[in-house]
């Protein structure tokens, strides 16, 4: 298996001044200031296949950011191991830089007071890609990305979800094997999201570009990633499918059923005695099911009214991945997490 990313007990602290209280306190900070190390990522180790589109979660201060700019070796790390595309990043820097693509959502890499052709143009400099090269990259960035009418406005005038096209086709000039997207669609609304989400996904397809992305947009993840990697407090706490961490931490599916006749809740009751399912009437004609996760399977309570009832249409509800990660991190969730991040452990050990 190639690796894009390798990265074996991360750790990055940083040291941060403490501050006396009171006027004395302040005084002989001036003369004698004192530090609390604090370690912003502990430990972590993961790998990332090349071609992957990888979730990278977590909430605030949780260490996202800090691993990113580390990966892009924007940062150094206090230890451990780090390779990406086959390079150290923080060491190897200038090989390093062609290898990968980045886009920060709140920090532009276009000159803002230029046309944004004018951009791309220096960016092929900096990167040394050669001419037939970047005409070609360029015609298929600005037909997918549509950016034909942008290209001689200053970046300035440009809108947010413009301005963001823009940085997704700077980042791809160079063809990079590796991307970094840390909160790629902040801000934007939902027209412009699925636009860059249908071209990442081509792009990841077509040219087998390995992605990380960072997000608080959970859509974000449920529509590019198969993987998602949770961390808290600096610490991962689950790596693993996106579909798995439905089904540990899912609550549970419901179902709305609608009868072409007239049915009764005491019948759908009976249909379905000795499965633990709970059923509701809309009206006579619509009735919602619902079926706790390890309770039964959505065929299994299909099975017992198909054939008896006439069903006109059926519609499945699963809990979606913004629940889920908001029960993980909600407070008093602590026993949750420690319970996943021991099961990581164990299945890691094994």
């Amino acid at each position: 298996m190639n690796l894009a990313i390798d990265v074996h007990r991360l750790r990055k602290e940083f040291k941060v001044q403490k501050n006396r209280e009171g006027l004395k306190g302040a005084v002989r900070d001036l003369f004698r200031r004192e530090y609390n190390q604090v370690a912003a990522v502990k430990d972590i180790s993961f790998q990332i296949p090349q071609g992957e589109i990888c979730g990278y979660i977590g909430e605030n201060g949780a260490g996202k950011s800090t691993t990113i700019k580390m990966l892009t070796g924007i940062l150094v790390p206090t230890s451990g191991n780090i390779r990406v595309g086959g390079f150290v990043p923080y060491k190897e820097r200038e090989k390093f830089v062609r290898n990968i693509g980045v886009v920060f959502g709140q920090r532009s890499q276009l000159w803002w007071d230029i046309g944004v052709i004018e951009s791309f143009q220096l960016l092929k400099k900096v990167y040394r890609v050669p001419d037939a090269e970047y005409r070609s990259r360029m015609d298929e960035l600005i037909e997918r990305l549509q950016l034909g009418e942008l290209l001689n406005r200053p970046v300035r005038k440009l809108s947010l979800g413009q301005r963001m096209r823009c940085e997704l086709a700077a980042s791809l000039i160079h063809n990079p094997e590796i991307l970094f997207l840390d909160e790629p669609t902040i801000g934007l609304d939902i027209m412009v999201k699925t636009e860059i989400r249908e071209f990442l996904k081509s792009m990841n397809k077509r040219y087998g570009t390995t992605i990380l992305l960072t997000t608080h947009d959970l859509q974000d993840i449920e529509a590019l990633c198969s993987r998602v990697i949770m961390l808290d407090d600096g610490r991962i706490i689950y790596d693993g499918g996106l579909e798995e961490l439905k089904e540990r931490w899912g609550k549970g599916k419901e179902v709305i059923l609608r009868f072409s006749e007239p049915v009764s809740l005491l019948r759908l009751q009976e249909l379905t005695a000795g499965l633990q399912v709970d059923w509701s009437l809309d009206n006579e004609l619509t009735a919602k099911v619902w079926i706790p996760q390890q309770a039964a399977s959505v065929s299994e309570v299909l099975s017992r009214v198909v054939g008896i009832t006439t069903i006109e249409d059926i519609k499945i509800l699963e809990t979606n991945t913004d629940d889920i990660v908001r029960e993980i991190y909600k407070s008093g969730s602590a026993e949750a997490k420690k319970e996943l991040r021991e099961g990581q452990e164990v299945k890691l050990h094994v």
